[in-house]
């Protein structure tokens, strides 16, 4: 598939900004990951997997990953494509297990990315480009701040990546960095 008929298919059940900014900000996590982990030449379909991702959370929210494979067929994702997806709801709203590399990153990252976000909302600069690893700890301590990311999701994705919580921390801040300018220029031309 193309990025254009991913984008097609994410705007055609997502219309709300806030779900269109997080499919966008996955995508780029995504990708970044792909190149930073040695697999650049799968950095399009990390990426297209991270853009999709929730493609039916903001519809059928009590279906979500149960619907998304009925949608991506419309599109013709493939089975491993599909599974991709599917799995970042695993023990959620999934029987799906991540198994590969990239779907532990996308099960680990893609909670990450709403409390990451959250915390960039309260600096005064909305950005992440100033943020530091430490401010993020102190928030991720915090389970009153951004109450709905898990932190056991995030803590069970870093374990499954073999990862020091730490590292999923840093690795995610800056994979957010590098992708901020793009996604803030996809949402202004939304």
């Amino acid at each position: 598939m193309t990025r254009e008929e991913a984008l097609a298919l994410l705007k055609k059940y997502n219309k709300e900004p806030f779900h269109l900014q997080h499919a966008f900000t996955v995508e780029g996590v995504m990708r970044w990951y792909a190149n930073e982990l040695g697999h650049g030449d799968e950095a399009d379909f990390w990426a297209l997997v991270g853009l999709l991702h929730d493609v039916d959370f903001e519809q059928w929210p009590e279906q979500h990953c149960k619907k998304a494979p009925e949608l991506l067929a419309e599109i013709g994702a493939d089975d491993a494509f599909v599974h991709a997806v599917c799995s970042h709801g695993y023990g959620l709203c999934s029987d799906v297990e991540p198994v590969l590399e990239m779907e532990k990153v996308l099960f680990a990252a893609d909670e990450l990315t709403g409390l990451v976000g959250a915390a960039a909302l309260m600096r005064p600069s909305k950005s992440v480009q100033d943020m530091e690893l430490s401010s993020l700890k102190k928030k991720f301590k915090d389970k009153k701040f951004a109450a709905g990311c898990s932190r056991d999701v995030i803590r069970q994705g870093a374990e499954r990546l073999g990862w020091e919580l730490d590292r999923l921390l840093d690795s995610t801040l800056q994979a957010m960095r590098a992708c901020e300018d793009d996604i803030a220029a996809q949402m202004a031309s939304l």
